[in-house]
């Protein structure tokens, strides 16, 4: 796709696909028969869909980054480098029925699940058609199917297992979903979450997005050594690992848990490896760059979930041409978008409504 030098992080500026990493991207699929059958029953069609969802994750990103810098806005929250993570696992879904509850850096979710880009941009201009009317940035929509993030990550955990619950109750073949990062997997609600979605067996997916720090602390400072993908057994559930720079593993790996949900078989706890190519936000991306040594981001830009995906689909005999054609969809959805979103400005909510739908209003409630 097409690189912006001034937005971009600098390893993907120049961004050339290195033939072992390609290779390395197709064998990671291939390795595990289930997940490569999977795979091989996916149309061209729906692999291009997951390839334009990737390319407007990362647009969208781009487009909150020229407001930061353009002053539209003071800072934005960004998933650059970890757009496979959270759009793999959404197109594994059924996503006319099942719900999703995203951090903020999985805001990718909620255009993929059906949400509008005009109204995910509108969230961080606080306007009165924005989906919260102004009150918070945190996105979210209950007709798309996806919950509004909550701002102490971790605490989406039980929320999901209580939702999932309810499918199981009403016996809906539906699922619930939520990513949960390498930091806050260690809260007590997200430990507690799991332990009853794992007790209550229902049909739950808990993604552990590891991208090796938390907010600004590295993992080896606030995890002891061993493996994420070993603690699904400590719940008694069923769990994987899979490559979060790999939109196709995360697919595969996502639908299979998905499967076993809606057979019954209790929630699942799948393990992302992947690493955020910038700050916590905007504003400390220098500080970003102080926690880890820049050969950590040398090496991991290098696996541009973007480029290895390009390169993968070309193999498959997808021409370079129809990518791009994919690409400027994307292109002028984002721009349309933004669009729509500033010209929303002039219509920001009145003091009077900051209430609206926070209290209760009496007599509207049944005694």
């Amino acid at each position: 796709m097409k690189r912006f030098p001034a937005f971009d992080p600098a390893e993907y500026v120049e961004w050339k696909a290195e033939p072992q990493l390609v290779r390395a991207f197709r064998a990671t699929i291939e390795q595990h028969d289930e997940r490569a059958a999977i795979v091989s029953r996916l149309t061209i069609d729906a692999k291009l869909d997951l390839y334009a969802g990737l390319v407007r994750a990362r647009l969208h990103d781009i487009q909150l980054k020229r407001w930061v810098r353009t002053g539209v806005i003071s800072k934005a929250w960004l998933g650059t480098g970890e757009e496979a993570t959270t759009v793999g696992p959404v197109h594994a879904l059924d996503r006319e029925h099942d719900v999703v509850a995203p951090m903020i850096r999985n805001a990718s979710a909620c255009c993929e699940m059906g949400m509008s880009l005009a109204a995910m941009l509108r969230a961080y201009l606080a306007t009165d058609d924005s989906p919260s009317r102004g009150r918070d940035l945190h996105v979210g929509s209950l007709p798309d199917g996806v919950l509004q993030p909550i701002s102490h990550v971790g605490d989406m955990v039980p929320v999901i297992a209580g939702v999932a619950l309810t499918f199981k109750m009403k016996g809906e073949r539906r699922v619930a979903l939520t990513w949960v990062g390498d930091g806050s997997i260690n809260t007590a609600a997200a430990h507690e979450g799991t332990n009853f979605a794992a007790v209550q067996k229902v049909p739950a997916i808990f993604i552990v997005e590891n991208n090796q720090v938390a907010l600004g602390t590295r993992l080896e400072q606030h995890h002891l050594p061993g493996e994420f993908k070993d603690w699904a057994a400590s719940y008694g559930v069923w769990g994987a690992q899979f490559d979060g720079n790999n939109v196709l593993d995360a697919f595969a790996a996502t639908r299979i848990a998905a499967e076993r949900c809606r057979a019954g078989q209790g929630p699942a706890l799948l393990v992302a490896d992947t690493f955020r190519m910038g700050g916590h936000a905007t504003h400390d991306e220098r500080e970003a760059r102080e926690t880890f040594p820049a050969e950590l981001f040398a090496t991991w830009g290098k696996r541009d979930p973007i480029g290895l995906y390009e390169e993968y689909l070309k193999e498959d005999g997808v021409k370079a041409k129809r990518l791009n054609e994919v690409e400027s969809g994307v292109a002028v959805q984002v721009e349309q978008a933004a669009e729509e979103a500033i010209a929303s400005r002039g219509k920001m909510p009145k003091g009077e409504t900051a209430l609206e739908g926070v209290y209760a209003i009496p007599g509207t409630m049944d005694s």
